[in-house]
């Protein structure tokens, strides 16, 4: 019904409505429901106490990533150390 290359700004409010009704037709979980639910899946992880959980818990990379270096977006800004004194 709708074209490929026209644009969101381009359709006509019909259109937007057979849009909407057709993502609502398919049964997924979007946005709010979709967050719900992976709120709920995060805290599932958190009290059952596995590693993920933990990880998440210190808002530590989850997924197995290296955390000596990098993993700056996951653990925030640097907190520089100062050397020792001689």
């Amino acid at each position: 019904d709708i074209g490929s290359e026209v644009r969101t700004d381009d359709l006509t409010t019909e259109q937007t409505i057979a849009l909407r009704q057709a993502l609502e037709n398919i049964d997924l979980q979007l946005e709010g429901d979709l967050r719900r639910f992976n709120g709920l899946n995060i805290k599932r992880l958190n009290e059952i106490n596995c590693h993920r959980g933990k990880r998440h818990r210190n808002s530590l990379p989850v997924r197995g990533q290296r955390t000596r270096t990098n993993a700056r977006s996951r653990r925030g800004s640097k907190k520089t150390v100062t050397g020792k004194k001689k």
